[in-house]
């Protein structure tokens, strides 16, 4: 096929708009990481701004880890987000194969009450409450049960599991599968890219988890990753003479903000094969 002028306007444009975004995505990736790894007396020297650094040094981290509470919180954000993950992922499966099953009895009422939790919900005092009464304050736990489940994410799920072949579920019945098993041995292997998928939703919300963390939890033993990172923001902008220690440097700030983002950056990287064929197989059947 040959392509007329107007195709190569077009793709120039779109090549253009595309190396832009990119720029906008990546510059700031590397101003980061290029500040954390560069002397302090460089960065005030430049102004602040610096791409390339002319000598690289880890100093700004060293301290991150040996001044700070950021490696009790680093564990703390691996527990939350491995075992959060997990109980996310095994409940919502539980939860998704029965509602991909149209012989379920009440299945539309289960169904509305899905999505019913997708457009309202009951409010932040509400949730307070429960997980007082239920003893989960000042615990890791509180930061995981709260949003054990995704409705959206039951939804894909769902819509997976209705895309396989019902010839498989009649032949494991005529075996005499139960459907656990059922569930177990034949759904679940054939859902790895949607278990992927999903499970990377779940695993950057765990990552990224504050807001529960600044509700629930009071004990600084037990703040997250985020928790902290933010605590070292706000003492830099602290004046001077009402710090008690020596506030963290522009190296130091930003060490803490590559510390939070890298261990998602380099899992994303195995994950993103499955991910746009898990996104469309659990969002259209056929």
């Amino acid at each position: 096929m040959v392509r007329g002028w107007e195709d190569r306007i077009v793709n120039t444009i779109v090549v253009l708009i595309l190396g832009l975004a990119a720029l906008a995505a990546i510059v700031p990736l590397m101003y980061v990481i290029a500040v954390s790894i560069t002397p302090f007396s460089e960065v005030l020297k430049n102004g602040g701004f610096i791409l390339i650094p002319k000598s690289v040094t880890f100093s700004a981290y060293h301290k991150l880890f040996t001044e700070t509470h950021i490696p009790k919180a680093f564990w703390v954000t691996i527990f939350i987000t491995v075992v959060g993950t997990l109980v996310n992922l095994i409940l919502t499966s539980l939860m998704a194969y029965p509602l991909s099953r149209r012989n379920l009895p009440g299945r539309s009422y289960f169904l509305l009450m899905v999505i019913f939790t997708m457009l309202f919900s009951g409010g932040l005092i509400p949730t307070y409450l429960v997980v007082k009464s239920l003893g989960l304050l000042d615990s890791v736990w509180s930061m995981i049960l709260p949003n054990a489940i995704w409705s959206f994410n039951i939804l894909i799920m769902k819509s997976f599991f209705e895309s396989l072949p019902e010839e498989l579920f009649e032949s494991a019945r005529m075996d005499g599968a139960k459907e656990f098993r059922i569930l177990w041995q034949i759904v679940l292997p054939l859902s790895v890219p949607s278990m992927l998928t999903i499970g990377l939703f779940y695993m950057v919300g765990h990552w990224n988890e504050f807001f529960q963390a600044i509700m629930f939890v009071t004990d600084r033993h037990l703040f997250p990753l985020q928790v902290v990172i933010r605590e070292i923001l706000i003492m830099s902008q602290q004046p001077l003479e009402n710090a008690e220690n020596i506030l963290p440097t522009e190296t130091m700030q930003m060490a803490a903000v590559v510390t939070a983002c890298l261990p998602i950056i380099l899992v994303y990287p195995f994950i993103q094969k499955h991910f746009t064929k898990g996104m469309l197989m659990g969002s259209i059947k056929g």
